[in-house]
């Protein structure tokens, strides 16, 4: 988004607004992932490889586009198990490349592969990729819900602080930007905005309803 679930998301004026969601109306598959993902703690080594690949895999284009791709992604990843796509060769990469089903850019593939091969050597040290990323958690303390995605940053101090870590760990594709845009997809920040069904219902203002 530019970061995904900022600006961009594709979060436009179309997508937000007073009444709705921060973003996904009109799009079932979207509508469930702001209800039921986006903002919600993401914990383990291949569903956060995962989220960091498909943040990075969305750069230039609309989060809806990964989404539709989820599917085919897990399957040609391996369902991001590190060991497993850090064993990918050239091979793969070819492979992966005449593989109409998901988004064929030469870097980011191969940027997914040397990001599972950055996990497994955080492993070898002793260390995982769950604590390194959440170790750049903002205390939530005093935190103020946005009222519109234009007052909602696009990197932060901590975004800024976790790209710099992953890059030095070997990790790519993991500027500034995408690592907010990966905070907010795995609830180390929660941006909804104040107006968001998802608020109101936790609240208790506004009574559950289906995505769509």
């Amino acid at each position: 988004m530019t970061t995904e679930h900022g600006t961009d998301i594709s979060t436009t004026a179309d997508d937000a607004g007073p009444a709705g969601r921060c973003f996904g109306d009109g799009d079932p598959l979207y509508s469930a992932y702001h209800d039921e993902e986006w903002g919600v703690p993401v914990h383990g080594e291949q569903a956060l490889l995962e989220r960091i690949a498909l943040e990075g895999f969305q750069s230039g284009l609309s989060w809806i586009t990964v989404l539709r791709k989820r599917p085919a992604f897990r399957e040609v990843f391996e369902g991001f198990d590190p060991e497993r796509v850090a064993a990918f060769g050239p091979d793969d990469v070819e492979r992966l490349l005449l593989d109409a089903r998901i988004i064929r850019n030469r870097m980011k593939i191969e940027a997914t592969i040397d990001n599972a091969r950055a996990v497994v050597a955080l492993h070898d040290s002793g260390r995982t990729l769950d604590e390194l990323f959440w170790s750049f958690a903002p205390d939530p303390a005093g935190r103020v819900r946005h009222a519109t995605f234009g007052d909602v940053p696009a990197t932060t101090a901590e975004s800024k602080a976790m790209s710099k870590a992953l890059k030095k760990e070997g990790f790519r594709f993991i500027g500034p930007t995408t690592a907010y845009a990966a905070m907010q997809a795995c609830g180390l920040v929660d941006d909804h905005l104040a107006t968001c069904p998802v608020v109101l219902r936790r609240a208790g203002a506004v009574p559950t309803a289906p995505a769509g």
